[in-house]
């Protein structure tokens, strides 16, 4: 699997996160790291981005020698950034492309340019075989306020009408004891529901249930069955964080492998 993203210092988000992810559930990752972070549990206080040939030039030499059985995307940065990883996703044909549309670092810091979202919309929704938004994320793709259970799946059902194939509605920004995330397809929609864990470690959430996903999908997973267990991973994965850092801290990804 090739996973076109960011570098997390700090190990609890971005790419460190996504190897982690890829290999508890018994996948194999290749990278092409788009930025290199200068992070901690914190916040993020210096993102350096990779030169575009150079992050071509990472995604052909996997392509081309050990290939994919699905992509993942997620830190981008900026529009010349996501149009290389678009024309990246055209070259894997037959593979299945999970985006996680990444804008803003869990301590709130930016990490897509203002003037990319244009891009991310046109060019990599279009792309996407599940895509991952959170209720922010979904906010400024579709200009619709997320805020209920209603409001996810209208928003769902817009980035649909906007070319994605199948939406993984994240809910732990929306209000209400319960998370509720919602899958919706043009054949309908599925639930994953469970109580709201009370931390503060969620460092690296939203990128480590892409990679769950995209692992279950590259290794022939129906997408519900990839994303229920992409769910229970990282459900279990929260409760057991390791506690490290004074902020937002990272998740315990290898649980599987000391279960």
């Amino acid at each position: 699997m090739l996973v076109l993203a960011g570098s997390d210092s700090g190990g609890g988000a971005g790419i460190q996160a996504d190897i982690k992810t890829i290999t508890a559930l018994g996948g194999y990752a290749a990278t092409a790291i788009t930025a290199i972070t200068v992070q901690n549990t914190l916040g993020v206080s210096g993102v350096h981005p990779i030169p575009l040939d150079v992050v071509e030039a990472q995604a052909r030499a996997v392509l081309d020698d050990i290939g994919a059985d699905a992509l993942k995307t997620g830190m981008l940065g900026d529009a010349a950034t996501v149009e290389t990883v678009a024309r990246i996703l055209d070259s894997a044909k037959g593979a299945p492309a999970v985006v996680d549309p990444v804008m803003i670092a869990k301590g709130g810091a930016p990490l897509l340019a203002e003037q990319a979202v244009g891009a991310l919309k046109s060019l990599m929704i279009p792309r996407a075989a599940l895509l991952t938004p959170n209720a922010p994320e979904a906010c400024a793709l579709t200009g619709l306020a997320v805020e209920s259970i209603d409001d996810q799946r209208r928003a769902g059902e817009a980035l649909l009408e906007m070319g994605a194939h199948a939406v993984l509605m994240k809910g732990g920004h929306v209000p209400g004891e319960r998370v509720v995330d919602l899958l919706i397809t043009r054949q309908g929609e599925t639930a994953f529901e469970g109580e709201r864990i009370e931390t503060r470690h969620t460092h690296g959430t939203g990128c480590t249930l892409a990679s769950a996903c995209a692992t279950g999908l590259a290794q022939g997973l129906p997408l519900i069955e990839a994303v229920a267990r992409a769910w229970n991973y990282v459900h279990e994965a929260m409760l057991r964080a390791p506690g490290f850092g004074a902020g937002h801290g990272p998740l315990d990804h290898a649980w599987p492998v000391r279960r």
